[in-house]
């Protein structure tokens, strides 16, 4: 079977090392063209060193580009990973049509930030979806999904990095032997149950310190490493990616005004919540990078009674 690979980044990278070592036929790979002066897409990089053509069109309007396609005879379309809008014209020229993958199980948090608002939303439960692309974001029929829990201490990059990456390859390369097979699922996503998240920005990261315990950890685990849950001192940002919440059993395990720093210890330092308080223990300063909290606690000259806006 003649495959097409597109995508980008580290999962397409992978997804394509993963067809080709099991003796897939792959005749040509696509690739999300780099900005000026970004490097070369890992996946592209990948495939040059197979010997493999690496297209790159910034649109999949083109009826030009459409053609080239056809020429390829394709017969599957793998996506992993692409981000430019793809027409349903383009998607079904390969002979059995083009699969994607998508990080939540359809139709359960459609759209680009499908990692994040599953933990910042208190789910236990998310998953993947290896899916039918249409003309809709996120719509079409379900080929296959794969579950995996989210525990009280995920983030989105151990859920991702640690699950869901791994188990998207294996998904991509069990869906293409169903399709080869003849009995890949054609499974109607139920638009009653449908919901849609856009990303999750900056504006959407900010810490209000007012807010229970539970979720403002859920915040910080969600946006961890992207977009990076933030809060402000002194009108400057401190991005907050590792936090351990203290729940208050009594009035003095709140003590202190919402955002006010408690006490700076030698590990982090201990800022007050609605109904406890947290412990910090990896920032981000505006223009540095990450680094213990205590490292910048003492840089910055930290002291207890401080607050965060």
């Amino acid at each position: 079977m003649r495959i097409v690979v597109h995508g980008q980044q580290a999962f397409g990278k992978a997804v394509l090392e993963a067809l080709l070592n099991r003796g897939e036929e792959v005749v040509a790979v696509y690739v999300a063209p780099e900005k000026e002066g970004q490097k070369a897409d890992p996946l592209k990089e990948a495939a040059l060193a197979a010997g493999l053509e690496v297209r790159q069109p910034s649109s999949y309007k083109d009826e030009a580009v459409a053609e080239a396609f056809r020429a390829l005879k394709p017969d599957l379309q793998v996506m992993a990973f692409v981000t430019l809008f793809v027409p349903s014209e383009f998607l079904n020229i390969p002979t059995h049509g083009s699969i994607q993958y998508h990080p939540s199980l359809l139709p359960a948090y459609r759209g680009a930030s499908a990692i994040n608002w599953p933990i910042i939303k208190g789910e236990t439960t998310t998953g993947l979806s290896i899916f039918w692309p249409d003309d809709g974001l996120d719509t079409g029929d379900v080929l296959l999904q794969k579950t995996t829990e989210i525990g009280p201490e995920d983030t989105l990059g151990t859920v991702y990095f640690d699950r869901l990456f791994p188990m998207g390859v294996e998904a991509m390369l069990e869906a293409v032997d169903l399709v080869k097979a003849g009995n890949a699922p054609r499974i109607k996503q139920d638009e009653a149950l449908a919901t849609y998240e856009g990303l999750c920005r900056a504006a959407n990261a900010k810490i209000d310190w007012g807010k229970p315990w539970s979720q403002i950890d859920r915040l910080i685990r969600g946006c961890n490493p992207a977009p990076g849950a933030w809060t402000t001192l002194d009108g400057q940002t401190l991005k907050i990616f590792d936090a351990t919440p203290l729940p208050a059993k009594s009035p003095k395990g709140i003590a202190g005004k919402l955002g006010e720093i408690a006490s700076v210890e030698e590990d982090g330092f201990l800022v007050v919540c609605a109904d406890g308080r947290f412990k910090v223990t990896r920032v981000q300063a505006d223009g540095e990078k990450k680094a213990p909290a205590h490292e910048w606690a003492a840089a910055a000259g930290l002291q207890k009674g401080a607050r965060f806006g």
